[in-house]
């Protein structure tokens, strides 16, 4: 990508707030016409949010944006949307054994209100209060509970393919881990042992970090510094890792943009959470220094991969190698092309990605290290610029997405390609949707002057 490093984050604005317009008529549109019995609304298809895949993933981004909608406009109506379908559908959620996604489902939901209500953004009701706290320390005890061990030591929350397999993307999940940890929880194992939700956690970011992310140290004659692999299997007797594959993406030996996306912004998120953690909590879970050093080698790999295999928009092609690229000439010289004829793009991996680039920004800013702070940070501005306006932006307002150009999975064909088209375009996800007005509420934040928003946020 080409990085503009003029962009000053207040230069946004005048996008943002008409970003905020349009996202708010986007979710009211939802909520009128979707209709929920076939399950929880994942991609569009000619405008029109459908359901498809391996589980109900997405339903906490649906709610979760409406709880997003509110803090950003103060409109009570997206607040009641937000908080009403929490408390009637999200329960399932909060038990559910069989995923990896408890990050994303339950903090989008139930994380998001309970951070407003300690920022005091909502009213303060102590009972209501008490009701997201059980959520949340019951959503990482259970995530925490799919545990793999790995030879050595060490282990991984593992995927929905089952004890073998750890994603990339289950980084993000790290988050309600360390949320319900520092609300005093636990997970009680057999003989009422204590588990650490803290150790867990940091065991499975150490572990991503170290599996998941290549570093150009001879790993394979495919290591480059920052490359990732969607999943990593492992030998379930022993431990021992076996080797790198793809899920979503093109192959093992190729990066999905998205899962690199998922990693740039978990590692980012959770040194910022670790600065915020008093030693004396390390003494289980490992040496702080040493830490913090290998998630940060993760978190500069993975920013350093995006900017250098990203067109000069900052918005990514699903795959970095994808076939049809090589018939696409210079193309990371140019703007993304998401009506090209060869790949398609992912806006998501940028919604998600610009976030990461902003976050290590700042965090490395704040150890003083400004000049290499000042090109993530940029990156990151120059990402979102390209997020916020024609043709990723969905002005149209028959559409029910925010985001255009999202990517599901198109090793399946599950993406749909409009007629005369070559690749999948014109559609948005639902987690597509979510992450940009992530991203734009944490801009927001900034530009308004508010406390600087992350995950934990209010959390005691």
């Amino acid at each position: 990508m080409i990085i503009d490093f003029e962009l000053k984050p207040e230069g946004l604005k005048s996008k943002l707030d008409n970003f905020w317009k349009l996202s708010g008529e986007k979710i009211l549109r939802i909520e009128s016409e979707y209709d929920p019995a076939g399950g929880a609304p994942v991609f569009t298809v000619n405008g029109k949010y459908s359901t498809r895949g391996w589980t109900e993933w997405t339903q906490g981004f649906r709610y979760g944006s409406a709880v997003l909608q509110y803090e950003a406009t103060r409109n009570d109506v997206f607040l009641n949307i937000g908080r009403e379908h929490t408390v009637s559908k999200m329960a399932p959620h909060v038990s559910h054994t069989g995923v990896h996604d408890h990050g994303f489902n339950n903090l989008s939901t139930y994380g998001n209100l309970h951070r407003l209500m300690k920022e005091g953004k909502i009213l303060q009701n102590d009972w209501e209060q008490h009701f997201y706290e059980l959520a949340l320390k019951a959503s990482g005890a259970v995530q925490a509970s799919r545990w793999s061990k790995t030879a050595g030591g060490g282990g991984y929350i593992y995927s929905f393919n089952g004890p073998h397999s750890l994603f990339v993307d289950t980084i993000r999940s790290c988050r309600v881990l360390m949320v319900a940890h520092r609300l005093g929880h636990y997970l009680p194992g057999e003989n009422d042992v204590r588990i650490s939700l803290f150790k867990r956690g940091i065991e499975h970011l150490l572990s991503t970090a170290r599996y998941s992310v290549f570093y150009g140290e001879g790993r394979d004659v495919y290591d480059v510094w920052g490359r990732t692999a969607h999943e990593s299997v492992f030998n379930t007797n022993d431990g021992n890792f076996r080797c790198p594959n793809s899920q979503q993406g093109y192959t093992g030996f190729s990066t999905w943009t998205r899962g690199l996306a998922w990693a740039m912004t978990g590692f980012a998120e959770e040194l910022e959470f670790l600065d915020t953690v008093a030693d004396g909590e390390f003494e289980s879970a490992g040496d702080r220094k040493e830490i913090t050093e290998k998630l940060l080698k993760a978190a500069k790999a993975t920013c350093d991969f995006y900017i250098g295999n990203t067109p000069a928009d900052g918005i990514p092609f699903w795959d970095t190698g994808a076939p049809g690229l090589s018939k696409s000439g210079d193309y990371l010289t140019r703007p993304s092309d998401p009506y090209n004829g060869f790949e398609p793009v992912d806006s998501s991996a940028a919604a998600i990605g610009a976030q990461g680039l902003l976050r290590l920004g700042r965090y490395l800013d704040g150890k003083g290290s400004p000049e290499e702070a000042n090109r993530y940070w940029q990156a990151g501005l120059t990402a979102t610029k390209g997020l916020l306006a024609a043709p990723y932006l969905s002005e149209n307002p028959e559409h029910q997405g925010i985001l255009l150009h999202s990517v599901y999975h198109h090793p399946n064909g599950w993406d749909h390609i409009p007629e005369g088209r070559k690749v999948p375009c014109n559609e948005s996800s639902m987690w597509g949707d979510y992450h940009i007005r992530e991203l734009a509420l944490y801009l927001s934040r900034i530009i308004s002057g508010e406390s600087y928003y992350t995950f934990f946020n209010g959390v005691m």
